[in-house]
């Protein structure tokens, strides 16, 4: 049990940084995404893949 939740807290961790770092260079280009529960799970449930879906979802839609 303690596995699956060191597991998960890796996961977040790493997407939190993953999408902090992707905020700091897109703000160059005034493209950021915001870090909240929503993107910050999305990210952390399908990796770099859900950054790109994202960002492409922002761009094509928003």
């Amino acid at each position: 049990m303690m596995k699956v939740i060191r597991f998960i807290f890796k996961k977040v961790i790493y997407s939190a940084f993953l999408l902090y770092g992707y905020n700091f260079i897109s703000t160059y280009f005034h493209f950021a995404i915001p870090i909240n529960f929503y993107t910050l799970s999305f990210v952390s449930f399908l990796g770099s893949s859900g950054l790109i879906g994202l960002s492409l979802f922002k761009y094509l839609i928003l």
